[in-house]
């Protein structure tokens, strides 16, 4: 036998071993790699008509620019564990950072929509398995006092990603066009990867494990977590399951969502391991997170959408009115640290979820005329609930859990947010567009039921006009369309309150589960 042969296999490495300088490293380096790959979700949406008149679009196809990211993306989330115990954190996320420069430069040098949607889709999964894998590294690093920091840090970015993007594209797009808002990706990208395999040394590749791949549970797993995106992103432009393509995605993911649990119990080596599951506490972390996911995407996109529709700003003005949401988590980071420390989780999340839906309440009393001044509480309180909401739910998820398992539980939970961000947009969007029908059609009524009351008004406005342009039919259909366009403008404002309502109920519900958790013991 070689002296090769007989060679004992290399120790283990203990990431908690490691100097508390090259930890911080770590942890920077991979949580600002996180922030990349969570920003660049929103960060094309206030540029999307840029884009579709750079490249030719339909509006139908312009899209697909956000839902083939988010597609992809799901997919990477929970396959990241097994990724990483055959590759090692180091190359997974090295690779990982690197290919999503390398898309993010293709993006920027698309020259069809449909080389953009190919390029999104590319970016989206490679820079997927960014987000579980600092979570998962962070906890394995760290314990005590610094471990108390992990979830609060990597929930600040988590939230102010998704926040700032939209901005920072406009303003990007605005300086330098559209294609710059890929291009600015590749330096700290490049940085990131060359960081990543320079420093981040917390465990060993188990390359045999790319061997036993599952392939039929990969793509059973693909083909559900795509099919439910689509679904969700397209549901709501398109009348839901009265589209044929709709429906057909629907059953394609139902079916898959099957294999894949069959696959995840039988199979010798699952892609995705669903131990985690196991225990009871982790099974309503993913339900808080679910929901925290909800709250937090919906009401991220609902503001901006509130301003940019009905108040008519634009991305600098939207940017300007929602900075406040990222001072104010910014300022809840620690206290959200030093709680989790010294109170029981379960008080914690109680106190967060609970003031996250007196947030939501407070905008539900929005009127056309609400801009920075009156939306600061409301935000400020919601910003400052998320981190009280997020901090217990990682706390109580990850704590306990180690090696692979920790992972995968990882993995299992940053999808359930981002899951619950995609429910939550395509439900909301349907409850807007509905509510804002029926409460147009009831203040249609109650104008048409009040005599003459509406063509006074119009006559009024009519009048008004008159005076800046000679053609009386030309002033009159100016009053009709002055008039529709106000009634649109409260018939949305009355559908934004709605929304927001339910979404404050939907968070006090979410309070049932609470006395159900037990928090596992550090190990």
């Amino acid at each position: 036998m070689s002296d090769a042969a007989a060679s004992p296999a290399p120790p283990a490495i203990n990431p908690m071993a490691l100097p508390d300088r090259i930890k911080f490293l770590i942890f920077g380096v991979m949580a600002f790699g996180q922030f990349m790959a969570l920003i660049d979700i929103q960060i094309v949406a206030s540029s999307l008509n840029e884009v579709r008149a750079g490249l030719s679009a339909s509006a139908d196809e312009i899209s697909w620019v956000q839902t083939a990211y988010l597609m992809a993306e799901l997919v990477m989330i929970p396959f990241a564990a097994f990724l990483a115990q055959s590759m090692s954190t180091r190359w997974l996320f090295a690779l990982s950072a690197g290919l999503f420069t390398l898309a993010s430069a293709l993006c920027g040098l698309a020259w069809s929509i449909e080389s953009m949607i190919a390029f999104r889709a590319l970016q989206g999964f490679v820079g997927g398995a960014m987000v579980p894998t600092v979570f998962a590294t962070g906890f394995a690093m760290f314990e005590g006092k610094q471990r108390a920091m992990i979830p609060a840090i990597l929930g600040m970015v988590s939230v102010l990603a998704p926040t700032l993007g939209p901005t920072l594209g406009g303003w990007i797009t605005d300086a330098f066009g559209w294609r710059w808002v890929f291009y600015i990706n590749i330096v700290p990208g490049t940085l990131v990867c060359l960081l990543a395999i320079a420093f981040i040394r917390v465990d060993r590749a188990n390359p045999s494990m790319l061997k036993r791949i599952d392939w039929v549970h990969l793509a059973a797993m693909a083909v559900f977590l795509g099919g439910l995106e689509y679904v969700l992103e397209e549901g709501p432009r398109n009348d839901w399951f009265e589209d044929s393509a709709i429906a057909t995605g629907a059953w394609f993911s139902f079916v898959a969502f099957l294999l894949f649990l069959e696959r995840s119990i039988r199979s010798p080596s699952p892609i995705v391991n669903l131990s985690p599951f196991r225990r009871p506490t982790f099974i309503f972390a993913c339900v808080f997170n679910l929901v925290i996911g909800f709250g937090l995407y919906s009401a991220t996109y609902l503001v901006p959408l509130f301003l940019g529709q009905v108040r008519g700003y634009n991305a600098s003005e939207i940017g300007t009115t929602v900075f406040i949401a990222g001072v104010v988590q910014m300022l809840g980071v620690p206290i959200a640290a030093g709680l989790s420390q010294r109170v029981d989780p379960r008080i914690v999340i109680t106190f967060g979820l609970s003031l996250f839906a007196l947030g939501l309440w407070l905008f539900s009393y929005m009127t056309p005329e609400w801009g920075f001044a009156a939306l600061f509480w409301p935000q400020a309180v919601r910003s400052f609930a998320i981190m009280l909401c997020i901090v217990p739910s990682v706390n109580l998820a990850l704590t306990g859990f180690a090696g692979p398992e920790l992972r995968y539980a990882s993995g299992l939970f940053n999808l359930m947010r981002n899951l619950g961000g995609a429910i939550g947009i395509a439900l909301v969007n349907t409850w807007l567009q509905d509510g804002a029908r029926l409460h147009a059609l009831r203040m249609s009524e109650t104008l048409g039921s009040i005599g003459d009351g509406a063509a006074v008004m119009v006559a009024r406005l009519a009048a008004r006009f008159s005076q800046t342009t000679p053609d009386p039919d030309r002033a009159l259909l100016m009053a009709k369309a002055t008039l529709g366009h106000v009634v649109g403008g409260e018939a949305l404002t009355l559908a934004f309150n709605d929304v927001f309502r339910i979404m404050a109920w939907l968070f006090i519900a979410a309070l049932v589960l609470v006395p159900f958790c037990r928090p596992a013991k550090q190990g």
